[in-house]
């Protein structure tokens, strides 16, 4: 008896997500309503295969709480540097407790790590990328494996980020910024119509809100991104900048 030829197991190793996928993407929703958009990627196409990052910042709410109108159960990525601001862990636990979403995963640098490459916990002093490379990016890589897509919060009108498109290409893995055209007017008023709480700091002069060390007030006038990283040519933690695998 001739037995059949044992199948070989392979491992896809193609990308999730192609650049002509990606650009189709951004044909495909030009100009659709950001919440339509949403409610058909993730209760379609993207259903199981997405997570959504969220820093609990100062305009985080309105992200969070377009993606919780249509499922609490998308997997909710939180980055904890361990150098965050009470206030922003509080935020975040009342806020994602508010829009009753059911799958929060907080994510640390490896205590390993930590303990080789910023024993004193002083690096972002001295070297701040070295900081967010440890602290922000590697963390991210880790709560990142097993999806082929994730959302990020960030928005066209902040400084660096113009002409965002709502689909970007990272590594293989669909990057997606559903805030991509709003500007601050339209995002202050969707926190008045939906009723959402502010992160507690921006009343005090924080409007972009990161690690404590690295964040400082903003003045009049001053760009709301100017708080972060001051006197340092560094406008990014580096998880938009470089790939996350």
């Amino acid at each position: 008896m001739i037995e059949p030829a044992r199948q070989i197991d392979l491992i896809d190793t193609a990308p999730a997500f192609t650049a002509d996928e990606v650009a189709a993407l951004n044909a495909r929703f030009a100009g659709h309503d950001t919440a339509a958009m949403l409610a058909e990627l993730l209760t379609g196409e993207l259903k199981g295969r997405v997570a959504l990052v969220s820093s609990f910042g100062a305009e985080s709410a309105v992200l969070l709480d377009l993606v919780a109108a249509v499922d609490r159960s998308v997997p909710l990525i939180f980055i904890n540097t361990q150098k965050m601001f009470g206030e922003t862990l509080a935020y975040r636990d009342s806020l994602a407790e508010q829009l009753g979403f059911t799958d929060l995963r907080v994510y640390r640098p490896d205590p390993y790590e930590l303990a080789r490459r910023d024993d004193k916990s002083l690096r972002w002093a001295y070297d701040p990328d070295g900081c967010c490379d440890l602290r922000k990016v590697e963390p991210l890589r880790r709560a990142l494996a097993g999806f082929d897509a994730w959302i990020s919060g960030r928005k066209g009108f902040q400084a660096g980020r113009a002409a965002l498109p709502r689909f970007e290409l990272d590594e293989g893995r669909l990057k997606i910024n559903p805030l991509a055209d709003w500007d601050k007017a339209v995002l202050d008023a969707h926190f008045a119509l939906r009723e959402l709480p502010r992160h507690p700091l921006e009343a005090a002069g924080y409007p972009s809100i990161g690690c404590q060390p690295c964040t400082s007030q903003v003045q009049p006038g001053e760009d709301p991104r100017a708080g972060r990283w001051r006197h340092w040519d560094k406008t990014e933690c580096g998880i938009h900048n470089q790939p996350v695998f």
